[in-house]
């Protein structure tokens, strides 16, 4: 593939810096037709599916799409909102906060948001930020835990895009935040800001997006951060062993994924007579299918119907102040050493989008 056309060079010209908060992926609609283009994508990355790509391409299009975007479509829909999708809502605001966040701390960066599978593409932000100038980027991944099949499909997707251009910006990276102390304080204060509310369940079931258990042996890295996350966690609100549990979710297919699996989990501490569990999901920064539809639907069904009395919710980080400014610090950090100080015209932008920051804010529980 030749290289892409290139905007005309600005001799002189300040380079801009730009991050830019990269999540999975959603439907643009609920609707099957929707869901297959989205599945399509999806499940065609490599990173995601690692089996022959001949044999897969076969399962994919012959029983996968034909059979699941519909399932899937019905699934979207129990959970889609006015504005639509609530992950691509949730990762807009936390984009709009971020930016503001780092303005208040003096910094000249703009904060975009792109959707490794769906829209807006990598490729199409990349692109705008080219046009607009930018010439510094820093890559901000929505998983705080690092795994090939997520983060390291981030990487491609960026790479594949400069491997044809040829003013290529200055980049940077972030892996992996799983015990970062800002974000390991935000989702202790979310579990705390729910007891106080509603009292202590018998169980914390801290559950993760599942992964084939081969990954773990070929050298990723997930399993061991998940681990590391839910330690800290169960640390920071002094949680003996006995009280909380770590399980993976989402298992497709036949072959084995990390273990424990969430749904016989619950299931089990019910029939054990476990009254009462409390489920979050801290692999997941934004509420999307797998914590709405999966979790606070099915789990619930499967514990309540296996002699449970009462299952909790509890909500991904989201907009919570707390992980907000722990995303304005991690994100500070990686910035160093890159010219950001905050211009007046910037100064005078800011302001006028203080009143949508200041609103987004209080909605998520901010302090004036």
């Amino acid at each position: 593939m030749p290289f892409r056309p290139e905007p005309p060079h600005q001799h002189g010209a300040s380079a801009k810096t730009a991050v830019v908060l990269i999540n999975l992926g959603t439907p643009d609609e609920a609707t099957p037709a929707a869901v297959r283009r989205y599945l399509k994508e999806f499940l065609s990355d490599p990173r995601v599916v690692e089996i022959p790509r001949l044999l897969w391409w076969f399962i994919l299009h012959a029983i996968i799409l034909p059979f699941r975007s519909s399932k899937s479509a019905h699934k979207y829909a129990s959970i889609w909102t006015a504005d639509g999708s609530p992950l691509k809502e949730h990762t807009e605001k936390q984009a709009i906060l971020l930016r503001g966040y780092l303005g208040e701390r003096g910094h000249d960066v703009q904060v975009v948001y792109a959707m490794r599978y769906g829209n807006p593409g990598v490729q199409k932000v990349l692109q705008d930020l080219k046009a607009g100038g930018v010439d510094r980027i820093l890559v901000l991944p929505a998983y705080p835990q690092y795994s090939g099949p997520t983060t390291g499909s981030i990487y491609d997707a960026v790479f594949a895009h400069y491997a044809h251009e040829r003013n290529v910006p200055e980049m940077r990276f972030i892996k992996h935040y799983h015990d970062h102390e800002g974000y390991v304080h935000a989702l202790a204060a979310s579990v705390n800001a729910h007891w106080e509310r509603y009292g202590r369940p018998d169980k914390l079931v801290i559950s993760f997006h599942g992964v084939p258990k081969r990954t773990l042996l070929l050298g990723d890295p997930y399993f061991c951060e998940c681990h590391k996350t839910a330690r800290l966690l169960a640390e920071q609100l002094g949680l003996t062993q006995d009280r909380y549990l770590l399980s993976f979710q989402s298992r497709f297919g036949k072959a084995e994924w990390l273990q424990p699996y969430t749904a016989p989990s619950l299931q089990k501490l019910a029939q054990e007579g476990c009254k009462r569990v409390d489920v979050m999901c801290p692999g997941f920064v934004s509420d999307c299918l797998e914590t709405l539809e999966e979790i606070a639907m099915e789990a619930r069904n499967m514990f309540i119907d296996a002699g449970g009395k009462e299952f909790h919710y509890i909500p991904c980080l989201n907009e919570l102040p707390a992980w907000i400014a722990a995303l304005a610090d991690l994100t500070e950090h990686h910035l160093q050493g890159w010219p950001t100080q905050l211009t007046a015209p910037m100064r005078e932008r800011l302001e006028k989008e203080a009143t949508l920051i200041r609103k987004l804010a209080s909605e998520a529980g901010a302090p004036d």
